[in-house]
C-alpha cells in the first residue's frame, strides 16, 4: 500500500467516525435526560469552553448551568460537579455507583490501567489490593511508628539549606523539597534514601516523576477522540511509557536484592518487605508485576 492509498484510508475512516460521532451524539441528546449544559459544538463539543484554565472555566460554567451540568469533550460525554453538597452524594451515599472512571490514554502504558488500583474497577483484585494498602501499608501503627523518619528527613533539609547560607550557596526550593521528600518515600517504601540534595540522580527522578504527573494532566485528543488512540498524536503515551520503565527498572533492582538475601525470620522493617512477604507466601495474591505498579501509585 502506497502513501496515497493509505492517505485516503485513513481520512475515509476519519470522516465516517465523524459522521458517526455526529450521528449519535445528536440522538443521544434528543433521547437523554442529561443535565444543562453548554451549547456543543458539531465533532469538538465544548473543548474550546474550558481554555487554558479548565479549572476556572468550569467554575464560570457552573455559576450559569448549576451544580450539575453535561459537558462534551470531542466524542466523550462529562458530566461535572461542582458544589460539595453534590460531591458529598456522589463520592459518599452514591461511591459504589460512580466508582468506575474512564482511563486515559496515558494510564494504560505498559497496562498500568490492568494492575494499578487507581484505574481498576471495584473487583476482586482491587478489593485485595485495597485490603493490603490498608491493612499492611498505611495503617496507622506505621504511619505512627515513621514519625522520627519524618523529622530526620526535615532535620537534613534543615541542614542542607543551613549549610547553604553559610557558604552562600543558592537554594532551589523545589528540588530541595523533592528530595526530602523523595527520601521519606524512598526510606519507608526501602529503607534506603534514593539522592542525596543536588545530586544527578534526584533530578532524574524528579523529571519522570514531574513527567508522570504531566502526561497524565495534558489534555489529550487521543481521549476525546478514541479513535486516535492507535496513532497517539501528542506522543504522551509514548512519553510516560518511558518514566513508567525508569520507575520499573529501580524498582525491579532493589526487589531482586531484596530477594537474593530474603528470610522468612527477618523483622519486617519497610512496607517492601511487607509486599515480599506477601509475594513469597502466595504469588497469585501478589505477584511481582503488580508490585511494581503499586508502588508506582
Amino acid at each position: 500500500m502506497d502513501f496515497l492509498t493509505f492517505a485516503l484510508v485513513l481520512f475515509s475512516i476519519i470522516i465516517i467516525s465523524i459522521t458517526l460521532n455526529v450521528l449519535s451524539n445528536s440522538r443521544a441528546r434528543k433521547s437523554s435526560k442529561l443535565p444543562p449544559g453548554p451549547f456543543q459544538f458539531p465533532i469538538i463539543g465544548n473543548i474550546l469552553s474550558l481554555g487554558s484554565n479548565p479549572h476556572i472555566a468550569i467554575a464560570k460554567l457552573s455559576e450559569k448551568y448549576g451544580p450539575i451540568m453535561t459537558l462534551k469533550l470531542g466524542s466523550i460525554t462529562t458530566i461535572v460537579v461542582s458544589s460539595p453538597e453534590t460531591q458529598k452524594l456522589v463520592l459518599q451515599k452514591h461511591d459504589l455507583a460512580f466508582s468506575g472512571r474512564t482511563i486515559p490514554s496515558a494510564g494504560e502504558a505498559l497496562d498500568h490501567h490492568k494492575f494499578s488500583m487507581v484505574y481498576q474497577p471495584v473487583n476482586n483484585q482491587w478489593k485485595k489490593l485495597r485490603k493490603i494498602s490498608k491493612e499492611q501499608m498505611f495503617t496507622v501503627s506505621r504511619l505512627d511508628a515513621s514519625e522520627g523518619l519524618r523529622k530526620e528527613k526535615l532535620q537534613q533539609l534543615y541542614d542542607y539549606v543551613n549549610e547553604c547560607s553559610e557558604t552562600g550557596r543558592a537554594v532551589n526550593i523545589g528540588e530541595a523539597a523533592f528530595t526530602m521528600s523523595l527520601n521519606l518515600v524512598s526510606s519507608t517504601l526501602f529503607s534506603k534514601e534514593f539522592a542525596q540534595f543536588g545530586s544527578s540522580l534526584c533530578q532524574e527522578l524528579k523529571e519522570a516523576a514531574a513527567g508522570v504527573t504531566e502526561c497524565l494532566g495534558r489534555p489529550n485528543f487521543a481521549d476525546f477522540f478514541p479513535f486516535l488512540k492507535p496513532f497517539d498524536p501528542q506522543g504522551i503515551s509514548r512519553q510516560i511509557k518511558i518514566y513508567f520503565e525508569k520507575f520499573f527498572a529501580t524498582f525491579d533492582e532493589i526487589i531482586d536484592e531484596r530477594l537474593k538475601n530474603w528470610s522468612t525470620s527477618t523483622e519486617k522493617n519497610d512496607m517492601l518487605e511487607v509486599l515480599i512477604e506477601i509475594n513469597q507466601r502466595d504469588e497469585t495474591e501478589l505477584s511481582q508485576n503488580v508490585m511494581r505498579h503499586l508502588l508506582l501509585v
